[in-house]
């Protein structure tokens, strides 16, 4: 369930984080206008910006504010996670909007449904929802409208928020410097700046962190496992003395006792092995499609980790082999040669 939670927000992170850098201005009603917003999208240095607006909306009394971006829709098909549903249709005369997983789960909506966007001095605007969208950042849902469309309806011109793609073969410290030199005075301190990258890393880091102590806990499980393969090694070794005395008494050399001892062990690792992975596979399927949905209201594509799959068995199986030797050192002694004289 971790790599496959991994997995897809790795993956969403690279769809929704295409540009080269981002900008953010911190701080209630504070915006930039749209002079500055033609200054920053002429730097020299920079292909192509895009500005958004992200505002808080009621659409229940009951529930929590659901966040409402306002960006330009033309390239929402290939820029936007849609899960159902497709980019802009110009054929279609109604507002389109693109909701989130976690709204749509919320409030019971699917693609075609209509609803009221409470928006604008008209109180509240009929809309159509044109697509459903992944969003792992917002768990109480966002709706996307076409900046064209909040603007004329809001008559808001200022963003809070840039992307920028650079020019090719632009420096990007450069390209920086030059936006920051741009920025309007008032609130040029306000205002921050990360690079795609490295909101990805941050973001990843976090995930990690999160989830370090599930990885704790596998480990911890790995550790507990062994013990019990040692446990089981040694009693059975205390049980068999006598027969690994007649073993050596007939010719067996100590050699093949060991080996037979080794791959008892690592049979029996890699009998649990596979029976930990089968168990994790069905629980991890259950949280992944049924938990996970009705908890967080989003969903994950199911990811098998084979290349950890194969590291963790065959180091499951050396640990066991080992184990069973260590349980069984008894049995390679003296003392279990002549365990048989109580029988003659």
């Amino acid at each position: 369930m971790v790599s496959s939670f991994r997995g897809s927000v790795d993956d969403w992170l690279g769809q929704i984080l295409p540009a080269d850098l981002y900008m953010r201005v911190e701080g209630a009603g504070l915006s930039l206008d749209a002079g500055a917003q033609a200054g920053l999208a002429a730097t020299p240095g920079v292909a192509r910006a895009q500005f958004l607006r992200t505002i808080p909306v009621r659409m229940a009394p009951d529930r929590p504010a659901v966040a409402l971006i306002a960006r330009s829709a033309a390239d929402l098909g290939s820029t936007l996670p849609l899960v159902s549903g497709k980019g802009l249709d110009p054929g279609v005369r109604d507002l389109q909007v693109w909701v989130s997983e976690p709204y749509a789960r919320i409030y019971n909506r699917r693609v075609g449904d209509r609803i009221d966007l409470p928006v604008g001095p008209q109180g509240v605007i009929r809309a159509r929802i044109a697509g459903i969208w992944r969003d792992y950042s917002r768990q109480h849902g966002s709706i996307i409208i076409d900046s064209g469309d909040y603007q004329r309806l809001t008559g808001d011109t200022g963003r809070t928020e840039a992307a920028f793609d650079f020019a090719p073969g632009a420096p990007p410290e450069t390209v920086l410097s030059r936006l920051r030199a741009g920025l309007p005075p008032a609130i040029a301190g306000r205002i921050t700046f990360a690079q795609a990258k490295d909101l990805r890393l941050i973001a990843l880091s976090i995930f990690d962190r999160s989830f370090a102590v599930t990885y704790l806990l596998e480990a911890v499980a790995i550790l507990v496992g062994l013990a019990g393969v040692a446990a089981t090694i040694s009693a059975q070794t205390l049980a068999r003395s006598k027969e690994f005395g007649m073993l050596r008494h007939v010719g067996v050399l100590r050699g093949q006792i060991i080996a037979m001892l080794a791959a008892e062990g690592a049979l029996l690792g890699l009998v649990g092995g596979l029976a930990g992975v089968g168990l994790g596979l069905i629980m991890s399927q259950v949280l992944i499609h049924v938990i996970n949905p009705q908890s967080f209201h989003w969903t994950m594509q199911t990811r098998l980790p084979w290349p950890l799959f194969s590291g963790v068995g065959v180091a499951l199986i050396v640990a066991s082999a080992g184990a069973a030797l260590l349980a069984g050192r008894r049995a390679l002694s003296a003392d279990a040669v002549r365990a048989v004289r109580e029988d003659w």
